[in-house]
C-alpha cells in the first residue's frame, strides 16, 4: 500500500454488484449411499421475481464511517433483491428440501470463502455442508469481528476479532439450520448468510436466476426456493415436486411472488 506523509493512500472501491456463489452436488457419497451407476441427475432452471421489489436502502453508516466510507466512491445500498434484465432473482438458495431422509454424505474438503472487503461480506449469501469449512477472510485494513449467531441446538455461537493481515478464521457447523447469520459487532451494518444442509444437493442463484444442482441420484424429492428477504418476511419458499433418474436434465423453474404478499 502506497504511504504519503506517513498515512496509507487507500484506493476507493469501485461499486459493483455482489456475484453469488454458485455450488451444488459437489459432496462426495458416502458408503452409505453410493450412486452405483455413477449418472447422476442434473436439475436447472431459474428464479423469476414477480412484482416490483421494495427500494434498496442507502447504507448512511457507512457513509458516516470514515474508515470504511473511505473504500466507496459512491453511496452504498443494500442488495436485498438482485434482479436480471428478464427478471431473474439472484442470491436464492435452492436445495431439496426432502426425499434424502436417512441417506448421509461426506462434506467436502473444500471450504466455503467469506471476505471482507470495503466493511462488507462478499459473499452475503453462500451454502455448505454441515462439517464443512466456512473460511471468512479479511481483505481490509480495518479491524472486524466474525460472529456466527446460530439458533439451532448443536451449533455453537462463537464472536473472534480479525486484525488486518490477520489469518483467516475457520467455522464449521453440526447441526442444518436455514440460515446462519454472521455479522460484525465493529460494523454493525456488516451481515452475512450461510446456508447450512445435510447434504451437497444445492445451488445459489447467479445473476440472472439461473442455478445448477448436480449428481442428484434417483429419486422423488421436493425442491425449495428460498429468498431471504422474502422468507425471513413470513412468505414460504417455493416448493415443487420433482421425479429424476440417472444420466437425466431436469428443468425446474421458480416464481418468487410480490403481488400476493399482505
Amino acid at each position: 500500500m502506497p504511504i504519503i506523509n506517513d498515512q496509507p493512500v487507500v484506493t476507493p472501491v469501485a461499486e459493483t454488484p455482489p456475484v453469488p456463489m454458485v455450488s451444488g452436488g459437489l459432496a462426495p457419497l458416502t458408503g452409505r449411499f453410493d450412486n452405483a451407476s455413477g449418472l447422476g441427475a442434473t436439475i436447472s432452471g431459474q428464479v423469476v421475481l414477480k412484482g416490483t421489489p421494495p427500494p434498496e436502502i442507502q447504507n448512511n453508516a457507512i457513509s458516516a464511517d470514515p474508515n470504511c466510507s473511505r473504500f466507496h466512491s459512491q453511496p452504498v445500498k443494500t442488495q436485498f433483491y438482485v434482479v436480471s434484465t428478464n427478471g431473474g432473482l439472484a442470491n436464492v438458495f435452492v436445495f431439496i428440501r426432502s426425499g434424502l431422509e436417512g441417506k448421509q454424505f461426506t462434506p467436502p474438503t473444500t471450504p466455503v470463502l467469506i471476505n471482507q472487503v470495503g466493511c462488507e461480506y462478499e459473499p452475503y449469501i453462500s451454502a455448505a455442508m454441515v462439517r464443512q469449512t466456512i473460511r471468512v477472510g479479511n481483505s481490509d485494513p480495518v479491524l472486524h469481528n466474525v460472529h456466527p449467531t446460530p439458533t439451532a441446538r448443536g451449533n455453537r455461537e462463537s464472536n473472534r476479532a480479525q486484525m488486518p493481515g490477520a489469518s483467516p478464521l475457520n467455522f464449521s457447523f453440526n447441526v442444518a439450520e436455514l440460515p446462519i447469520r454472521i455479522k460484525c459487532d465493529v460494523h454493525p451494518w456488516m451481515f452475512a448468510y450461510v446456508f447450512v444442509v445435510d447434504h451437497p444437493f444445492f445451488a445459489i442463484t447467479d445473476e440472472n436466476g439461473n442455478f445448477s444442482i448436480k449428481n442428484v441420484p434417483t429419486g422423488k424429492y421436493v425442491l425449495e426456493a428460498y429468498h431471504l428477504k422474502t422468507h425471513r418476511d413470513k412468505s414460504a419458499g417455493v416448493t415443487q415436486s420433482i421425479t429424476v433418474n440417472d444420466n437425466q436434465t431436469i428443468e425446474a423453474n421458480f416464481v418468487v411472488d410480490l403481488t400476493n404478499r399482505r
